[in-house]
């Protein structure tokens, strides 16, 4: 006996009002997997048949990222400059790479490239900004024509090979550098507002590198030309192709210097998601890194609310732990000089800290959790420098870890406040920065970015944090 044709209406309406159902809630297309913790540990659930897109794939954060989302089951799409390109293979020989990542060519600046990406995907995770601390990347942003002179009477030649190492900088030979390229390379050190980096290398006080060129706004305005618009345009590509893809959710990585340069805090004061630094003072201070970061971060969020993208920013801190990627970046740097002997001090300042697979994870919750809005600070500890050189001396006895502080007549720099709260009310727990510490300097040896200590011929082991 067929069905009559009121028995078939009844059934299409029940299946059309299944569907608006299904409909009505925008996670329920693509609910996020529950929360399961394991020895107080948040392990990953399944998440098979989400597609979401990871910008600047390649890079140190980013590579953490697509690792977790391939391992909790995404199918991944990771924008690159040059997908050929041998620094990106770490990423495809990830475990689930084969069958679920895709590397995409892109560019920030090139809109449809980006659209190309993106189109599709459930979620975007932007990493990808042309602002950065890394001495390589400003190196290739320098005009030819900015020149620091030096006495080539002073033989450095074994000093920059050193850095050379570190930076995976191939274009500055072993035998002794001249000329442009010389000089080119000590104006990347002592005059690209690297403020962090320059204090800790103490890079200022050599008495060989002297700058005549105009230091000031000369130099610095063509770096904020170059690296802060491209930015703030790459940021808003980005914006415009996920909404156009009607994306659930967009995470934004954005960074602790667009939270902390504000002179104005009292030092008493709890740094939180609420902060912003100081844009008229990052100018001032020709801070490019900081000014560039709040002001992407702050363009993002006004380009999310005109067209109506959730979004969510994550501002980590200085991050550390294991390489996925064949070269040294430029926080890992922070831990390196220590290790190699070319700082033969310490600063007397202080710097927050958090492992870098807690940074990836932070993002991924971040996506899933339906409730999460808002700006979250990515930190386990503020440390004073002291502390950083203690810990590895003690793990790492044989290395040339520095004992004096390079400024012992100031009081010693106090660790500032800070809240991490609303990470941890997502479900994140955080590593310790000991452990964060310890996996650096292991994987560094692991990828022979230093020798590793050996005594009657064997290696030596050190037990974990």
């Amino acid at each position: 006996m067929f069905p009559s044709p009121w028995d078939l209406l009844f059934l299409w309406c029940s299946i059309l009002h299944f569907i608006s159902l299904s409909s009505e809630n925008t996670y329920s297309h693509h609910p996020p997997p529950p929360q399961q913790k394991l020895d107080g540990k948040v392990i990953m659930p399944s998440a098979t048949g989400q597609v979401v897109c990871v910008t600047g794939a390649g890079g140190f954060i980013a590579s953490w990222i697509v690792k977790l989302l391939l391992e909790r089951g995404y199918t991944v799409r990771g924008t690159v400059r040059n997908p050929d390109d041998p620094k990106n293979a770490h990423l495809r020989e990830l475990e689930g790479a084969k069958e679920r990542l895709t590397l995409c060519r892109a560019d920030l600046l090139d809109y449809e490239s980006l659209r190309e990406a993106i189109n599709g995907c459930d979620g975007v995770f932007h990493t990808a900004s042309p602002v950065t601390d890394d001495p390589v990347s400003i190196f290739l942003l320098l005009s030819p024509t900015l020149i620091v002179w030096f006495d080539e009477k002073m033989d450095q030649s074994n000093y920059f090979c050193a850095l050379r190492d570190a930076f995976s900088w191939s274009w500055v030979s072993f035998s002794r550098a001249r000329g442009e390229v010389w000089a080119r390379l000590c104006h990347v050190i002592t005059q690209t507002g690297i403020a962090s980096l320059i204090q800790d290398f103490g890079f200022l006080s050599l008495p060989w590198c002297r700058n005549e060129t105009n230091r000031g706004d000369g130099i610095m305005f063509k770096l904020k030309e170059q690296m802060v618009e491209p930015a703030v345009i790459g940021t808003k590509n980005v914006i415009v192709a996920a909404a156009e893809a009607k994306v659930r959710r967009v995470v934004f990585t954005s960074s602790i210097g667009a939270v902390y340069m504000d002179p104005h805090r009292s030092p008493d004061a709890v740094v939180d998601e609420s902060c912003w630094s100081d844009l008229e003072f990052c100018k001032n201070t020709k801070n490019w890194y900081c000014y560039g970061k709040a002001v992407a971060e702050q363009a993002a969020w006004e380009e999310a609310r005109e067209r109506g993208v959730d979004m969510v920013a994550i501002n980590p801190v200085l991050v550390l732990g294991p390489l996925l990627q064949p070269t040294v970046n430029a926080s890992i740097i922070h831990v390196l000089k220590y290790l190699t002997g070319s700082a033969k001090t310490y600063a007397n300042s202080v710097q927050a800290y958090v492992h870098v697979r807690d940074v990836a994870l932070a993002h991924i919750l971040l996506f899933e959790t339906p409730s999460a809005s808002g700006r979250y600070l990515c930190a386990e500890s503020v440390l004073h420098r002291g502390e950083v050189v203690e810990i590895l001396a003690k793990f790492f006895p044989e290395y040339p870890i520095p004992t004096k502080c390079s400024d012992e007549i100031k009081p010693r720099a106090k660790p500032y406040k800070f809240s991490n709260q609303r990470l941890k009310d997502v479900g994140l727990e955080f590593t310790p920065v000991k452990q964060a510490l310890y996996d650096t300097v292991k994987s560094l040896q692991e990828k022979n970015h230093i020798p590793v200590p050996t005594q009657n011929g064997e290696p030596i082991h050190i037990q974990s944090a």
